[in-house]
């Protein structure tokens, strides 16, 4: 496969540990990056290592208001030797589209119709690529869907929930369920240690947060650190989730495995250790052919942190798209209809 030049939208956690992870994986070349403050745009390639070191300390969201720490003169990105201030991040993105093959969108999503409305800009700008996001949201991907054609119509291929869960465990219960002619049950149970803690993780505190009972997106986005705050001390920095609004139960739905009810997705964040406070598994129940009725169990390994278990899987489908699109395959792909490439 040719070298993936790629774009990565938002240097929070997540976008500044897929810019690090690239560095270890043959044929991508990150050659932009940008957040509300800046852009870095060099075709032949970023300087990660000083990019990271100038936007150490960026922070999502405070109630729908962006904060980045300074380092230096300038604020987020725009603190690199490689790039410019800018008022219009995305459109200066996009004004490069035609030299990058790629697009990951790691911004916030606390609005449901904002990566689709970012999708749209795309399109507007007839750009034939790929983007792959990491949202969670279940709702999220009918409102990909219904733009399928536009998506085909101008040569774009997107990937929707491409990190751990929806994406790496959702491609795992599709393999545990090819055992199976029936799928009765898929339960997926994850745990993430942040010792960092809110400080350093505000934006995946944040929507996971609003998956809390009386909690959801709008009254996360309306609160302020402080209220944040006293909701993880309320529960001794330990949040347990059930039933959670992931998309994994409609992209496993999309790709025939089962009906999205029969999915249930949970979990443990601790965000006072990096210990993981529990294990990551799933567990995919169904009859066989011979009317054996069994389970598939998937686990990941305990010391696998979250930014490995999101990022690997982001690019690892980003690399997949690619190939997809050079095949001239264009439209809305779910992590459970293609596999990644290492």
């Amino acid at each position: 496969m040719d070298e993936i030049r790629f774009a990565v939208l938002g240097t929070g956690g997540i976008g500044r540990r897929t810019l690090e992870v690239s560095t270890y994986r043959d044929g991508l070349t990150p050659v932009a990056a940008c957040d509300r403050h800046g852009v870095a745009i060099d075709h032949d390639g970023l300087d990660v290592d000083e990019l990271l070191a100038a936007t150490e300390g960026n922070i999502a969201s405070d109630g729908g208001v962006t904060r980045v720490k300074e380092t230096g003169e300038q604020k987020g990105v725009a603190a690199s030797t490689q790039a410019d201030q800018t008022a219009t991040p995305i459109d200066d993105i996009i004004a490069e589209s035609d030299a990058v093959d790629a697009v990951l969108i790691a911004l916030p999503n606390f609005e449901h119709e904002f990566i689709p409305k970012v999708a749209d800009r795309f399109v507007e700008a007839d750009y034939s690529g790929v983007l792959v996001d990491v949202l969670k949201r279940s709702r999220v991907i009918g409102m990909l869907d219904e733009r399928a054609d536009a998506f085909a119509e101008c040569g774009l291929t997107f990937v929707c929930g491409a990190g751990a869960t929806p994406g790496l465990l959702t491609g795992a219960a599709a393999l545990a369920a090819q055992s199976f002619v029936e799928v009765e049950a898929v339960d997926i149970w994850w745990g993430v240690g942040l010792k960092s803690g809110y400080e350093d993780n505000r934006g995946t505190v944040r929507e996971d947060i609003a998956h809390l009972p009386d909690y959801d997106l709008e009254t996360v986005r309306e609160m302020g650190d402080g209220e944040i705050e006293a909701v993880i001390d309320a529960h001794d920095g330990v949040l347990e989730f059930h039933d959670m609004e992931h998309a994994d139960d409609v992209l496993l739905e999309r790709a025939g495995i089962c009906e999205a009810a029969d999915v249930t997705v949970g979990g443990v964040l601790d965000v006072t250790s990096d210990e993981k406070p529990t294990t990551t598994t799933v567990r995919v129940t169904g009859t066989t052919f011979d009317g054996e009725r069994g389970t598939n169990t998937v686990e990941l390994d305990d010391d696998t942190s979250m930014a490995a278990n999101v990022n690997g899987p982001a690019l690892g489908y980003l690399k997949s798209a690619v190939r997809r699109h050079r095949a001239g395959e264009y439209g809305v792909f779910g992590p459970a209809e293609l596999l990644p490439r290492f």
